[in-house]
């Protein structure tokens, strides 16, 4: 099945196609954030503090007069960045991980140890442990989620390594004296591209809640920056008497999420020979 056939019957799916939709739309919203908000994000107006939706500020303001529109536009780059850089740390780092302990059989089990040993923590608590020692920034926060998830990664490219490598294909180009790094690039890796896209879009879900999670808890990013976790943690004391100060961010993770869970399973769903019919 080639990309665009697959892309068909991927979109085939209402549900699927719903969530691809409204991924569309919100980083559309964030890579035009300039133009379609009339506010900057960081402009206070104290007078104007917790005013519920209107035709001039469409979800309000919060606390501090700030267009809660324009925050979260804005805040979706910052958000949408730090889930993406994650996701792309994590599955290049558990990639590595994976092939060197599945190829090599010596470094398989101090490898999957370390990876045992990561794993056993919850991530949310792995997570502000490291963020606690590294100290709060973005960087620190996006190091410390790759390194949270990485595992993960790990241990599903392990178990495919291990299968592909003692496929007939492999041992002949063994046989034939064609170097480890190039049967690992041109042999071994393309064949664990399915499973690697389905983490890939778990991973960056994961990361948009983990980062929520890890600033309402205050050791996430800088309150300064306006992701939609910070402004949820910024705003919790008002929300009985404003509540779309916390909604709405809120949505913004809850439908962002969704939205690349719902893909990941539809890829997941194309990509397995076994689910493939059920499209």
């Amino acid at each position: 099945m080639d990309i665009a056939a697959g892309l068909r019957h991927l979109l085939m799916r209402r549900i699927v196609l719903a969530a691809a939709l409204v991924l569309t739309a919100i980083v559309c919203l964030a890579l035009a954030a300039p133009w379609v908000t009339g506010f900057d994000p960081n402009d206070t107006a104290v007078l104007q503090r917790l005013k519920g939706p209107s035709p001039e500020h469409w979800m309000g303001t919060d606390e501090l007069g700030r267009d809660l529109y324009a925050r979260i536009v804005f805040g979706a780059r910052y958000s949408l960045a730090i889930a993406g850089l994650t996701a792309t740390g994590a599955v290049l780092a558990g990639t590595a991980l994976g092939l060197a302990a599945g190829f090599f059989r010596r470094l398989d089990a101090p490898l999957m140890r370390l990876v045992d040993a990561m794993m056993a923590f919850p991530d949310i608590l792995l997570a502000i442990s490291l963020v606690a020692i590294l100290g709060p920034s973005l960087t620190n926060v996006v190091l410390a989620l790759v390194l949270v998830y990485a595992p993960r990664v790990a241990r599903v490219v392990r178990a495919s390594t291990l299968v592909v490598r003692e496929l007939l294909y492999v041992e002949a180009a063994r046989a034939l004296g064609v170097s480890t790094a190039r049967i690992l690039w041109r042999h071994i890796l393309p064949n664990l591209m399915s499973p690697i896209l389905v983490q890939l879009s778990f991973i960056f879900a994961y990361a948009i809640l983990a980062e929520a999670g890890l600033s309402f808890l205050g050791v996430g990013v800088p309150p300064e920056i306006p992701t939609w976790g910070t402004m949820v943690a910024g705003s919790q004391s008002y929300a009985h008497q404003a509540f779309w100060v916390v909604l709405f961010p809120g949505l913004a993770i809850i439908f962002t999420a969704l939205s690349l869970q719902l893909l990941g399973d539809g890829v997941r769903d194309l990509l397995d020979p076994r689910l493939k019919k059920a499209l």
